[in-house]
């Protein structure tokens, strides 16, 4: 535990029983966080608050993907509006925490916070977030990316089946690799970007698999791989479930047959497999600089609901 100047003490929580207290700031996940404590995708000494007496001023919470062992993202940072130096307390809260959640020498992972999608255009939404972007840049972020998160419900219409494409699922997952480093080719995509001035599009496209697409539960043989009449294959879809919605997780079309609508046939199935699942909702995102795919979700029927802001230590 730690004192700092105005009587401000930074500590983790003790344990789920400290959750109300943690919980006494506003966000969209505070009813997942006890779920998250007891699967290991967090900490309670992930889990950073900062007092004024009983009074909870800022608090800071990492995630982790299931049994992994470090911090992944740091998705909940908040300030007490009420607290004229928040911001101060935001930026001590946050050093002292990093101090011990962060290995020493390793970069911090990315801040992932989210906003309504009107959130610039409103006074009342923008200061708040420029707020918590201010605090997390004195510690040394730098914007990354943001992005749209997306939402498709069941009362839309899914299209049907126009022949141009045929579906089958991923036999071999070499071959979803393979074409997973193929659709690198020119992607908008800021984190893919940033992959390949690190690596080669294989090494970005099996350390994705391994990272992210191999860790769902959800069945494989709703992965879909879209061909055109004689096999050939044009493109993949990824409809998935993680621990708190069905996704498309991913989808790319193949540079060779991009520019004649192949995306709306290939995200329109993965559609298809979800929405026969049942589902109450399908979520899914792309970068808000990413115009034809944004574009895409939208004729699929796929609404924003909220903007997702990345930022990054160097």
């Amino acid at each position: 535990m730690t004192a700092v100047p105005n009587d401000l003490t930074l500590r983790p929580i003790s344990g789920p029983e400290e959750l109300d207290l943690f919980n006494r700031l506003p966000h969209q996940f505070n009813g997942e966080l006890a779920d998250d404590l007891a699967a290991g995708r967090r900490r309670a000494e992930w889990m950073w608050v900062a007092l004024r007496d009983d009074r909870l001023v800022a608090r800071a919470a990492w995630w982790a993907r299931p049994r992994g062992d470090v911090p992944y993202v740091l998705d909940v940072f908040d300030l007490d509006d009420g607290t004229p130096d928040r911001l101060d307390a935001g930026v001590r809260l946050l050093k002292a925490a990093m101090a011990e959640v962060i290995a020493p020498g390793s970069t911090p992972p990315y801040y992932t916070g989210f906003a309504a999608p009107d959130w610039r255009e409103d006074p009342a939404r923008r200061r708040p977030v420029e707020e918590r972007l201010a605090a997390l840049e004195r510690v040394g972020a730098r914007l990354f990316v943001e992005r749209l998160r997306l939402e498709w419900l069941p009362r839309t219409p899914v299209p049907a089946l126009s022949g141009r494409l045929l579906f089958r699922p991923v036999r071999d997952v070499g071959e979803l690799i393979a074409l997973m480093a193929e659709v690198l080719d020119g992607t908008l995509d800021a984190h893919s970007r940033d992959e390949l001035a690190r690596m080669s599009a294989r090494q970005a496209a099996a350390a994705q698999y391994e990272d992210e697409l191999a860790g769902y539960e959800s069945p494989r043989d709703w992965w879909r791989i879209a061909t055109l009449p004689d096999g050939e294959p044009v493109g993949f879809v990824i409809p998935a479930a993680n621990a708190y919605h069905p996704i498309i997780a991913y989808l790319g079309v193949r540079p060779a047959h991009r520019g004649n609508g192949y995306v709306d046939e290939v995200l329109a199935e993965g559609t298809r497999v979800l929405a026969a699942e049942g589902v109450p909702r399908i979520r899914a995102d792309t970068d808000l600089g990413n115009v034809p795919m944004a574009r895409a979700f939208g004729r699929a029927g796929y609404t924003a609901f909220e903007h997702q802001i990345d930022m990054a230590w160097s």
